[in-house]
């Protein structure tokens, strides 16, 4: 496995950092028929993680943490995807939006103090809950129909939140709302164990089906004032920490290439005096698999390095960063794809792990941005 991630890891920490996530890879995948099984995010997994301090891993160093750069976390995620990639998608959400609070200094100190501490000390994991049925994805723009009402120095909240991503076992949700006496979007800080928060069990998916992502259910739930930590406004910021999501998926279909070639070099059919890895075709699907491989990773990895490198360009690398996610994605489903042509028949049997991977990878062309806002995107940008 590490012959395929060796050209990116360029220094000892580097390497170090790729050793962790190593380890917790080689735990993780061992869970997966139970998480396709249950449809969340195994309990184990989420304490192998804390367990190995990786939760931490965004925190700046005063905080405990290592402070890693985007180009670490992409690398993380990756070798993380290969062992599972809904642990790695899930768990990427929290690294995430650690990094982004950190960076972009969202929050009051005093918030941020609270909840690094709360990483730092008890490896707390949080992820924000933002999408609902009713507007769909928050990055084409609906204003969320969950409301904050203002009653004396409280918010009262209502609302369902659909896709949160390990739900039955985040500590904190960052929760999206109308402020009705704002006028404006706000986030919520929120404890799990807050009165009024439930956790309905509503994950049930072709694909990524080990995320957990069930509905956030928000009854009557009262917060005080400093619960309110964010409020939109302003101009939007490229999100870099957001390169976890190609990671993820890149990191599924290197999975899916290690185990085709193993497979190529291991069977032979009686009508061949050699294993498959010798026919023509078998041998043209796996240098496509490489090509392509090679280009969407070296793509993704050179655009986080230039975000890590030239922080004053950051505002204006939000296509790079759109494009890395469109070019990754489909490039996974197109090796995946490749995968399961040199595995034939026995790709399709659920005893073997190309069929997961054929339903998983197809996850990453729904998560944001889509497709078309990266091409219009792109196309606004040349026409400019």
């Amino acid at each position: 496995m590490s012959d395929i991630f060796k050209p990116f890891i360029k220094n000892e920490r580097q390497q170090r950092l790729f050793d962790k996530a190593d380890k917790i890879a080689n735990l993780v995948k061992h869970r997966v028929s139970e998480a396709e099984k249950n449809a969340t995010l195994p309990k184990e997994n989420l304490q192998d993680l804390k367990k190995a301090d990786y939760v931490t891993l965004p925190l700046p160093i005063e905080y405990g943490g290592q402070n890693i750069s985007l180009y670490e976390l992409i690398l993380l995620q990756e070798r993380l995807a290969a062992g599972d990639g809904a642990t790695a998608l899930s768990i990427g959400w929290h690294m995430g939006i650690v990094m982004e609070l950190s960076e972009q200094q969202l929050w009051s100190q005093n918030k941020f103090d609270m909840v690094a501490g709360e990483i730092s000390k008890h490896k707390k994991v949080l992820n924000r809950a933002s999408t609902e049925p009713a507007t769909g994805s928050p990055t084409r723009g609906g204003k969320p129909e969950t409301n904050a009402v203002k009653d004396g120095d409280f918010y009262i909240l209502n609302g369902r939140k659909s896709f949160t991503s390990m739900a039955s076992v985040l500590d904190y949700f960052i929760v999206s709302a109308y402020v009705e006496d704002k006028e404006a979007v706000g986030w919520f800080l929120i404890d799990k164990d807050t009165p009024g928060v439930d956790v309905d069990h509503t994950w049930d998916t072709l694909g990524m089906r080990g995320t957990g992502s069930d509905d956030l259910v928000l009854k009557n739930v009262k917060l005080t004032e400093d619960l309110l930590v964010e409020l939109a406004g302003g101009p939007k910021k490229p999100k870099g920490w957001l390169l976890h999501i190609p990671a993820c998926y890149l990191g599924i279909a290197i999975a899916a290439r290690n185990d085709a070639i193993n497979f190529a070099k291991s069977y032979q059919p009686n009508s061949l005096d050699t294993t498959i890895s010798e026919v023509p075709h078998v041998k043209q699907k796996i240098g496509e698999m490489e090509l392509k491989l090679m280009q969407a990773r070296h793509f993704m990895y050179r655009i986080a390095e230039k975000w890590d490198e030239n922080p004053e360009e950051r505002d204006s690398l939000g296509p790079e960063l759109a494009a890395v996610k469109t070019v990754a994605t489909n490039t996974a489903n197109e090796v995946v794809d490749l995968a399961m042509r040199i595995a034939g028949g026995k790709g399709l049997s659920k005893s073997s792990n190309f069929e997961q991977y054929y339903r998983d990878v197809r996850a990453g062309l729904h998560n944001p941005p889509m497709d078309d806002m990266v091409i219009q995107m792109l196309a606004g940008r040349a026409l400019q």
